[in-house]
């Protein structure tokens, strides 16, 4: 017992010291805000400073849009999570519940797709989009989420431990369709991953900055990384203080998200993680 417990007081004390690594870049992110540049180029401080007012209104005077900027993520990032994790969800199901011709090699392509590096299709990926004529638009940012391989991969490894034969069946029995099973049964039933991948969604592509980087042209199109960035265009002065505030302002809302759904995405990994 005695050994046990010793484990158990380790393993908190790794957990412990990997967290405040993991915390200590964002904390000092949001204390920087808070000081001005040259309080930041004198040294690190853990504790904040008194010069928030004076940096945001730096920000104000650099022309950052902190509403444009927001509502432009808001709506890209909403909007994929919603296509992303719904479109996900049904490719995942329909490779659980039926059988067909060559469902395995269609499973293997998916995993395939995933260790396939996305920054090798950036170059093919634009001139495709220049070719359709959706440059500058917010269409190459969002269907694209249809298609995820990863979010697919990770609700069909939650069906594994999930899923029911004799419950399709049953509901088959009773008349229901196959839509209406999906959507009313199991799309339900599979909240936990859905949860999960829809976080994982929306943080990832509310930080994503090369996509639209290359995709958007028009300033009032930007999204808030797109912002930050030209924060930096100054090149007689570096106010770090303000650009340190538009990195906090573009992080709390992704941290305000798992706060609030952090629950869910630890039910989710570990029930995805017992296969019955």
């Amino acid at each position: 017992m005695t050994k046990r417990k010793l484990s158990k007081t380790m393993l908190y004390i790794i957990t412990g010291i990997i967290t405040v690594i993991t915390l200590i870049p964002i904390w000092l992110a949001f204390v920087n805000a808070t000081r001005s540049t040259n309080q930041i180029l004198q040294g690190v401080s853990l504790l904040p400073g008194g010069h928030l007012v004076e940096n945001y209104k730096g920000l104000i005077e650099k022309g950052f849009n902190l509403a444009g900027g927001f509502l432009n993520s808001a709506f890209i990032a909403g909007l994929s999570t919603m296509l992303g994790v719904y479109f996900s969800a049904l490719t995942a199901y329909g490779i659980k519940a039926y059988n067909f011709k060559y469902k395995e090699k269609v499973y293997n392509l998916i995993l395939l797709l995933i260790m396939i590096p996305a920054q090798l299709s950036f170059i093919g990926f634009y001139k495709y989009m220049v070719m359709l004529g959706f440059v500058n638009t917010y269409i190459p940012l969002i269907i694209p989420t249809i298609a995820a391989p990863a979010t697919v991969f990770f609700i069909k490894q939650y069906l594994d431990s999930v899923f029911s034969p004799s419950l399709l069946e049953a509901a088959r029995i009773d008349g229901a369709k196959e839509f209406y099973i999906f959507n009313r049964i199991m799309f339900p039933l599979m909240k936990p991953a859905l949860a999960t991948t829809g976080i994982m969604t929306f943080v990832g592509t509310w930080n994503n900055f090369m996509m639209p980087y290359i995709i958007l042209t028009e300033q009032e199109k930007y999204t808030l990384p797109m912002l930050v960035q030209l924060l930096k265009s100054d090149i007689y002065k570096t106010d770090y203080g303000a650009i340190y505030l538009g990195i906090s302002l573009s992080l709390f809302p992704v941290i305000l998200v798992f706060l609030m759904f952090s629950k869910q995405i630890v039910s989710g990994v570990t029930a995805g993680g017992v296969k019955g």
